[in-house]
């Protein structure tokens, strides 16, 4: 299928340079940003317990922000989940991750007769080997050198206010895999989270269970959003380096730029819709970057065919040609990618949502980017290192030596 004509070529290198400057404007505004007010990070970057809830009727943000501050909870964030649905739909955020304090952990290795810590009233047969408290505080697990007793330690961690149990008669429960650890279910800062909504909003709007619940520790999401910004800049430094060895090392610095333009642009523009930048945000990016670095390595190729052919074309002559040329397939190539994303878009899940429109958002500023952005900077490089060897003195080239007469004897 042919959707332009070969014979036609299109004038991209006159509309260049009005280009540079709006790419270089939304880029410098979204670098910005990013530092004021910021991106909306998730729960994977800056740690604390996130659920997803869907009422059952309508219900405005600021009742759900009311209902869990009447619960005890502070700097709640409730940002809206829009799906098409008629119930109202929200993630709901707190910074707290254990609902555990230290002194209440201490209190219940005593009572759990922790051999480091026994209570008064702990013998051998229930002496505790281990207490472990899961980061989120809804497990606890405990190993003993025998076989624990789940009753007793049920009984044990009811007399330790700030400690609720997970209700059921196999709470706490002997781990089948191994005969000496006893698991304990408790009542995390998501259950507290949605118990302050069924108690402020009532049975009527509140469904029976969120749709999800995670929790992240402060330290964890640090790593993790540190680990994201490593693997966009080796990933961006890997392609450089490969463009440079494919091509030319000419062509690697507007491979390089282009692909961060594709991110910036594509990190703005989620941020001016209002969404939050979590993992998965952060894998849409990384495909971005490997879809266009695919259309502008196929353009680089038909630029540096084209200059091999046409020996008296000028640069901007060679990039209109070769643009041209590979137009139609650009176009079939990045729409087939947009229109399957589509259906996500519109009717995925919010983690679907945010993955497509980031996509949608990067493979269209990749097809620009290529022709906009990585090509008229290697024609500014070109006539930059042009003009410095043309105002470079030249060397006078050394006048040979004389050759020196043996004198006679």
């Amino acid at each position: 299928m042919r959707l332009f004509s070969l014979s036609k070529t299109y004038h991209f290198m006159r509309v260049a340079p009005y280009c540079a400057v709006a790419s270089l404007v939304v880029t410098i505004a979204t670098v910005i940003a990013l530092f004021y007010p910021g991106p909306n990070l998730g729960t994977d970057f800056v740690g604390g317990t996130e659920i997803e809830v869907a009422f059952k009727g309508e219900v405005p943000a600021q009742k759900v922000r009311e209902g869990l501050e009447s619960g005890g909870l502070r700097d709640v964030d409730v940002v809206e989940v829009r799906t098409g649905t008629k119930a109202d739909h929200y993630i709901i955020r707190v910074p707290e991750v254990s609902t555990i304090s230290e002194e209440t952990q201490r209190r219940a290795e005593s009572l759990l007769c922790l051999a480091s810590a026994p209570a008064p009233d702990c013998d051998d047969k229930h002496r505790a080997t281990e207490v472990k408290f899961s980061p989120g505080g809804d497990r606890i697990t405990v190993r003993y050198a025998d076989t624990p007793d789940p009753t007793w330690i049920r009984q044990r961690l009811s007399q330790i206010s700030g400690l609720e149990l997970r209700p059921g008669a196999d709470n706490p429960e002997v781990d089948q895999r191994h005969a000496d650890k006893a698991i304990v279910e408790l009542f995390g800062t998501g259950d507290k989270m949605f118990a302050a909504l069924t108690k402020a909003l009532g049975h009527d709007l509140v469904p029976d269970a969120p749709l999800r619940v995670e929790w992240v520790g402060p330290k964890a999401g640090a790593q993790l959003r540190n680990a994201a910004l490593a693997s966009i800049l080796i990933t961006l430094v890997a392609i450089m380096l490969y463009v440079g060895i494919r091509f030319d090392m000419r062509y690697a610095p507007g491979a390089a730029l282009c692909l961060l333009h594709d991110a910036t642009v594509a990190t703005g523009a989620l941020m001016l819709a209002g969404k939050e930048l979590n993992l998965e945000v952060i894998a849409a990016l990384l495909t971005i970057i490997g879809f266009s670095v695919n259309d502008t390595v196929v353009v680089y190729d038909r630029v540096r065919e084209n200059s091999r052919r046409l020996r008296g074309a000028t640069f901007p002559e060679l990039v209109d040609l070769s643009v041209s040329e590979m137009l139609g397939r650009t176009v079939i190539t990045t729409g087939t990618a947009i229109i399957s994303l589509v259906p996500f878009l519109i009717w995925g899940t919010n983690a679907l949502q945010d993955f497509s429109y980031v996509l949608i958002i990067g493979m269209t500023t990749g097809a620009y980017s290529t022709v906009f952005v990585a090509l008229p900077l290697t024609h500014w490089l070109d006539k930059v290192v042009a003009a410095r060897r043309k105002a470079a003195p030249r060397r006078r080239a050394p006048a040979p030596r004389a050759k020196r007469e043996l004198n006679p004897l």
